[in-house]
């Protein structure tokens, strides 16, 4: 598979409970259940993800999550309760695209901010659009946007793993990918932090 550019590749360890069951109530896949490990791919152009989705599922015992395909980008996430299979599966797209993990797009923080004690209308704004646990006027709210747009997810895992917070929505498809998070100023604050780390941490090649 030629001509592919791999936008994003992350592997998530161990599905944190609230990310785990927003994939649930969101995607229209076979749904992960926490602690599941748990790959996103993202590629350009979108039409290819089809491939990489047939090329995962049949080098291991893996199962999608998530599979959306848009014209310019395609998504695909993947789980299963064993790492190695996972990773298997990885592997497999990587060759096949003949690709290494490096290959991938090394993510950039577009914008972040912090939003302290919301406002009750603010709030339900924010509410009646979001696809996760509820905000609560008095909360801090933190606002994360990445481009690519898979890696958000990443960030969401580690900083629901750094601190006692909900996921209030994700959107890790598109041009960039966006997450808020509500809890209080000081669990908000470590997981701000966990979620420029891991995203930080990430190695590839620069965007274009």
């Amino acid at each position: 598979m030629s001509g592919i550019r791999l936008r994003s590749y992350t592997f998530l360890d161990s599905l944190q409970p609230q990310l785990a069951s927003f994939i649930g109530k969101t995607a229209r896949g076979f749904l992960p259940i926490p602690s599941m490990a748990s790959l996103w791919i993202e590629i350009a152009p979108g039409i290819s993800i089809n491939r990489v989705t047939d090329v995962a599922l049949k080098a291991s015992t893996v199962v999608p999550g998530v599979q959306v395909v848009e014209r310019a980008f395609g998504v695909l996430e993947i789980h299963d309760r064993d790492k190695g299979q996972v990773m298997i599966s990885g592997k497999a797209v990587l060759d096949a695209l003949e690709l290494k993990e490096t290959d991938r797009v090394k993510p950039k923080v577009m914008s972040t901010q912090v939003i302290r004690s919301i406002e009750p209308y603010q709030a339900q704004i924010i509410n009646r659009d979001s696809q996760g646990m509820m905000i609560l006027p008095g909360q801090s709210l933190f606002i994360l946007e990445t481009e690519p747009a898979a890696y958000v997810t990443f960030a969401a895992n580690e900083a629901e793993k750094a601190a006692n917070v909900f996921l209030v929505n994700l959107r890790p498809i598109g041009a960039f990918g966006r997450l808020w998070m509500a809890g209080t100023e000081a669990e908000i604050d470590s997981a701000a932090e966990a979620a420029m780390k891991a995203i930080e941490s990430i190695e590839g090649v620069p965007g274009k």
